[in-house]
């Protein structure tokens, strides 16, 4: 078995009452794990008193759970505890590196222990959404005979990325970002914990409230950026990390995307309705957060393109031109620079007048049809540009608008079962105002009213 994509505890209990101390040259955010429940910040929800996790830890009914979280919240942290507190052989596989091979390797193992010794196994798999359908096939059996309790963690989405099978024997629980409160107590935790720095540095307040604002609700990254302050300090020989030392070892922001994953949703989900709500500043938020996350820019470029017909339509006609015009920069410009061009179709669409009739309009008109209200089409509008078309009657009687001073007769143009049925109903926002005075005249003169 790959040594790399496995990892055993098997320490009896009562020599596993917390996780082994990590060595002094480990990093700070691996010294710093929590070693008990107690320890843990941010998860209040799941932890709390009979919250569903402080449950199965203190005795409830073992099942399986997936840890569902942004990184840096604890997932697999989390996953140790539970094994420790339970009193189960624990064995962690990661998904990168493991395969079907060895997850059936660790499945064996746990039924001969369980038959053997009545040792029950917790299995940890770390970024279950990168198994594929195979792999995740692979655990139904031991999951549903409880030959072994999953401990599944995963950045994305559990509902798009793991199969319905393995989530309907699971319980889904959800880690929160960390509070910038939970951060900040994390931060002095650090500075003073002998596992950490021991005292040994002081920090300013300017310079905490930078590392905390780098975090982005991340443990890890908090406490990576500040091991390379304190690093940097420390070699100066200074006894306090200072703003300007944080800020030239972390120069960026943690930004929670992911492309390919639960953020990448959200986010595009928040960027268009905001734009929708006519909220500009959160739109150009998120779109910030897109462009800087690495989200393709065509991408941000097709949703804008959308969301003009959708959202503003004939309310301001010119969006659709504005975003049509923004997705021809990107393809011909490209990123940094097409980062305008979408800013500007963003703030176009956001401060644009809104109307979702064209959407309501052809929603409505493919319904009808979907459901057979079709018909046949009008003879006089029929193809009359072949041979044999007037013997069938098709394209006579038809009346030729520009024949008349006004441009419009009165016709039937729709089939016989949907004649006066009306789709496209105008606001009397932005320009559709003037669109709905005109549309009433045109029907009443079209239909000879």
């Amino acid at each position: 078995m790959d040594s790399d994509a496995l990892e055993l505890f098997d320490a009896p209990a009562d020599e596993r009452a917390s996780p082994a101390a990590a060595p002094p040259n480990a990093p700070l955010a691996v010294r710093m794990r929590p070693a008990t429940l107690d320890e843990v910040l941010g998860q209040d929800h799941l932890l709390g008193p009979g919250a569903p996790l402080r449950r199965l830890v203190e005795g409830a009914a073992p099942a399986s759970i997936i840890l569902y979280g942004p990184p840096g919240t604890g997932k697999t942290t989390l996953a140790t505890l539970v094994s420790s507190a339970i009193g189960r052989r624990f064995v962690a596989l990661s998904a990168l590196s493991a395969g079907v091979k060895e997850v059936r390797a660790v499945i064996d193992e746990a039924r001969k222990r369980l038959a053997h010794s009545r040792q029950s196994t917790v299995l940890f798999i770390d970024e279950v959404h990168r198994f594929s359908k195979t792999q995740q096939d692979a655990l139904l059996g031991a999951v549903e005979d409880r030959i072994v309790l999953l401990v599944a963690a995963t950045t994305e989405n559990p509902f798009f990325s793991v199969v319905s099978p393995l989530l309907s024997r699971s319980l889904v629980l959800q880690l929160k970002p960390l509070s910038d409160d939970d951060v900040r107590t994390l931060v002095r935790r650090a500075l003073t914990d002998e596992r950490g720095l021991g005292g040994r540095l002081g920090i300013a307040d300017e310079a905490e409230d930078h590392v905390v604002r780098l975090a982005g609700g991340d443990a890890r990254r908090a406490l990576t950026a500040l091991e390379a302050a304190a690093d940097s300090a420390g070699s100066a020989g200074a006894e306090e990390i200072d703003l300007a030392t944080v800020e030239s070892t972390v120069d960026k922001a943690a930004v929670r995307y992911d492309r390919d994953g639960d953020q990448h949703y959200d986010v595009t989900s928040a960027f268009i309705k905001s734009i929708r709500g006519s909220d500009v500043d959160a739109a150009l938020h998120y779109l910030a957060r897109m462009i800087e996350a690495g989200e393709d820019p065509r991408f941000i470029a097709r949703r804008l393109v959308i969301h003009a017909s959708e959202d503003v339509g004939m309310a301001d006609p010119t969006a659709l031109q504005v975003a049509v015009a923004a997705a021809q920069a990107v393809q011909l410009i490209g990123l940094p620079e097409c980062a305008l061009n979408l800013a500007q179709a963003t703030v176009h669409l956001a401060t644009a007048p809104k109307s979702n009739a064209v959407t309501t309009a052809i929603s409505t008109a493919m319904t009808d049809v979907r459901q057979g209200h079709a018909g046949t089409v009008p003879t006089h509008l029929r193809d009359g540009h072949y041979a044999g078309a007037k013997k069938l009657g098709n394209a006579q009687g038809y009346k030729y608008p520009h024949n008349v001073p006004e441009g419009v007769v009165a016709q039937q143009y729709p089939p016989d079962e949907l004649v006066g049925r009306d789709y496209y109903s105008p606001t009397s926002r932005g320009n559709e105002r003037a669109v709905s005075e005109r549309l009433g005249k045109l029907r009443r003169a079209i239909r000879g009213e």
